[in-house]
């Protein structure tokens, strides 16, 4: 299994976890006293959702080729 695929099986949990991390942090930016702290989980939140998409992006991951259908 190559990574590539690997980060496919696992993009929905990247999403799922940063959608949570990224909902908690904005609940808790709505304290005035906990604003600071809010914004920066929504933030990473936000990091954790594009984990996969922002290592395709930097060239860490590389995308398996596909082969062309044969002509018919």
């Amino acid at each position: 299994m190559t990574t590539f695929e690997l980060l496919q099986m696992l993009g929905y949990v990247f999403n799922i976890l940063g959608l949570l991390v990224c909902i908690g942090g904005l609940t808790l930016a709505r304290r005035p006293g906990r604003r600071l702290l809010g914004r920066s989980l929504a933030v990473l939140g936000f990091v954790i959702a594009a984990t996969p998409v922002l290592l395709q992006l930097f060239g860490l991951v590389e995308p398996v080729p596909v082969g062309s259908l044969p002509p018919r």
